[in-house]
């Protein structure tokens, strides 16, 4: 059956967290993701990938892994995840600490959504060379990886580089909640298969190259790559609120899609948190 979630900018004016997990959890919602920008610098040499000028709430929005503990925290069943946490701006000793806690807390609801960025000075202010930022983050991932499993992990690479250490606690999931991986094809994608669970394209990208052409050339690298296919789910972003949109995304086999929703208090949200409802209600029959 195809889940369900919200991706959310939590700000000072929107509806808090836990009061919206909470509701996405009595609608039968499957999760609720977190964007990430730490802060939005005033230059810009890279557009915005999604067309046109930033809204408000990318200045605004509050750190993904707090506002996800709190939604955590009011909620049972609801799965919460960083969607997505921009891995070259980020200490990874420090972030698998975060992982590992955020996925105690919640006891094993955590979705770990990573992406390399888009915005050239915002990277570049964390002090990662924007031209190295998909090394940097593939060696982030290796070491956080190697920090979830051993227990006196190492890691040397040319941009991580730790001698014999010890962190607790170890994730709730074993060996560690699901990377799923955001971005376009072809180059996401092949980055979610080689250290990935899974994969988090864009609706609008999918479908200018045909939907049901790249999830079958996704699963074809992951064969010619020895993954199962299966092991790497596909989640959509910013799906468009049409039943047939959602019938096709269950046909050619994607796992989750997921609605946005704007950075605006309850009255704002319910009415379209309502219309999903109803498209939830109409495609399980």
């Amino acid at each position: 059956m195809l889940k369900i979630g919200a991706v959310a900018f939590f700000t000072t004016y929107s509806m808090p967290p836990a009061e919206l997990g909470l509701l996405l959890e009595e609608r039968g919602f499957e999760s609720l993701w977190v964007p990430e920008h730490t802060h939005i610098p005033l230059s810009r040499q890279k557009a915005y990938p999604g067309g046109g000028g930033l809204i408000r709430a990318y200045y605004d929005i509050m750190d993904p892994f707090l506002a996800l503990n709190a939604a955590a925290t009011a909620t049972k069943r609801l799965k919460v995840g960083t969607g997505i946490a921009l891995v070259p701006q980020r200490d990874p000793i420090v972030t698998a600490k975060m992982v590992s806690t955020i996925d105690q807390l919640s006891q094993g609801r955590f979705l770990f959504g990573i992406g390399n960025g888009w915005n050239q000075e915002e990277v570049e202010n964390h002090g990662t060379v924007f031209a190295d930022r998909h090394k940097v983050a593939r060696e982030r991932i290796e070491a956080m990886k190697t920090i979830w499993a051993e227990e006196s992990p190492e890691y040397h690479g040319s941009f991580v580089n730790f001698a014999a250490m010890q962190q607790w606690p170890k994730p709730y999931q074993r060996p560690h909640p699901p990377i799923i991986v955001g971005g376009a094809f072809p180059h996401a994608a092949r980055r979610a298969i080689r250290y990935g669970d899974g994969w988090i394209p864009r609706a609008d990208w999918l479908e200018q190259d045909g939907m049901g052409e790249l999830v079958g050339q996704f699963r074809r690298m992951a064969t010619e790559a020895g993954r199962d296919p299966a092991s790497l789910p596909i989640s959509i972003f910013r799906v468009p609120e049409e039943l047939d949109h959602l019938r096709y995304c269950e046909e050619v086999g994607i796992d989750r899609v997921v609605f946005t929703l704007p950075a605006e208090g309850r009255e704002g949200l319910l009415p379209i948190i309502d219309r999903w409802s109803e498209l939830k209600r109409r495609l399980e029959g």
